[in-house]
């Protein structure tokens, strides 16, 4: 069988061999050219890790390799019922954010793509070899799916760290460390796995593979039907911020709102917009041959033009939605409801002056991009509800506002809003 690490032995195994022994097989297992800042690397992380294990017990794995994913942590550490999971930067004084991305990924994909890293509590570690303090705060995200925050930790402070963790996690069961190891790639849903169930008339708590997870995405979906049905009953306008971080689920969340009033007979008919092109054509082909296949499973016919033609009603590029907002600013959009997907990289002001001066020849533009898609839903004399899937810090282009300009945008120009926050 190929292995997925350089190396793995019982943690007591590891103590008990000289550095030079576990260098060798490091290096008898790395099938690239092996530089010496890269063996320098690891004989710092063994020394290091021999010095904070001691009287440990449990499972270490040097370079394990993420099923599928192409990435390798640097030390996973298998310990009582904890997957820590370490990155180490060699000779670095501060923790920087690419660093915390790099590590929470990491955890992330194990969570998500690792079937035995499931249900473990798993703890991503960031250690700065150089650094002299550390925030090493210990936090589970808001989901309840047994995942930490990235902590980031000095050398000195590392073997305070995986004790605070194991006391955190220490009513959970201990890890089989043969069965992790022999742990397939199984990823939970993708998302066009999950917007096709959806589409087919699936809930999220069914094609959600973990039951906490599961749980949560039916509260999240529900109260966002509630705050919709309070809306429509009590002639109130409203916007929802859904915030998670990324594979939270949020997308998930405003596709099943979309694909549950996708109707439009239905009161509540929604409409699901992304700024992200790719995403949304390949949502809609994807929609559009699956719902062919069914029918044609059924004993139906249905044309791929005429599925294409559904699938577009709903899932739409919030480009596109402006757009025609824009034609008729003075008559609301058909849907009383609009999910936005990723609104923290709606444009601000300057970006989107610009764009309607570039594109549109549309000079002098006062809205920014939240301030004008609140304004198009703004326009129903009885009831409106946005919501808006929010990814924190994951602004990443020039121009993009972040949640900020939404909440400023209500604020200044549409106070009588009633704002809800959901966690996912």
């Amino acid at each position: 069988m190929i292995r997925r690490d350089f190396y793995s032995a019982r943690i007591s195994e590891f103590l008990s061999s000289s550095s030079d022994e576990i260098l060798g097989k490091l290096a008898a297992n790395n099938p690239f050219t092996l530089e010496i800042n890269q063996r320098s690397a690891w004989l710092e992380e063994i020394s290091i890790l021999k010095d904070v294990l001691a009287q440990k017990e449990g499972f270490i794995s040097f370079e394990y390799s993420i099923p599928r994913m192409g990435k390798r942590i640097d030390v996973v550490l298998i310990i009582g019922p904890v997957i820590f999971v370490l990155e180490f930067k060699v000779d670095e004084k501060e923790f920087s954010s690419g660093a915390k991305d790099q590590v929470w990924d990491y955890a992330l994909d194990l969570k998500n793509f690792h079937e035995a890293s499931y249900d473990p509590l798993i703890a991503p570690v960031l250690i700065a070899t150089k650094a002299t303090s550390a925030q090493a705060a210990i936090s589970e995200t808001p989901h309840h799916d047994k995942l930490l925050f990235p902590i980031c930790s000095s050398v000195g402070l590392l073997r305070n760290v995986i004790e605070r963790v194991l006391s955190f996690a220490n009513n959970d069961s201990r890890i089989d460390f043969s069965h992790w190891q022999q742990g397939r790639y199984s990823p939970t849903p993708t998302i066009i796995e999950a917007a096709q169930a959806l589409y087919n008339g699936h809930t999220v708590d069914e094609i959600s593979r973990n039951d906490a997870t599961a749980i949560n995405l039916a509260a999240t979906s529900e109260a966002i039907s509630k705050v919709i049905r309070d809306s429509e009953e009590n002639h109130l306008k409203s916007i929802c911020f859904v915030t998670g971080v990324p594979g939270a689920g949020k997308t998930l969340i405003g596709l099943n709102t979309a694909t549950k009033h996708r109707d439009q007979q239905d009161r509540f008919y929604s409409v699901f917009l992304s700024g992200n092109g790719p995403l949304v054509a390949v949502l809609r082909e994807a929609l559009a041959r699956d719902q062919v296949l069914n029918e044609r499973l059924s004993g139906q016919s249905l044309r791929l033009a005429d599925a294409r033609r559904r699938v577009k009603a709903f899932i739409q590029n919030v480009h596109e939605f402006r757009d025609e907002c824009l034609r008729d600013q003075n008559r609301p959009p058909i849907e009383h409801v609009a999910i936005f997907d990723e609104a923290q990289r709606a444009w601000d002001l300057q970006q989107t002056a610009s764009f309607m001066e570039r594109k549109k020849g549309i000079r002098n533009f006062g809205h920014s991009e939240p301030k004008f898609l609140i304004s198009c839903l703004d326009r129903h004399p009885d009831w409106a509800v946005v919501v808006c899937l929010v990814g924190g810090g994951q602004e990443i282009n020039r121009g993009e506002a972040g949640i900020s300009e939404w909440i400023e945008s209500l604020e200044r120009y549409f106070p009588d809003w009633h704002i809800y926050t959901l966690l996912d």
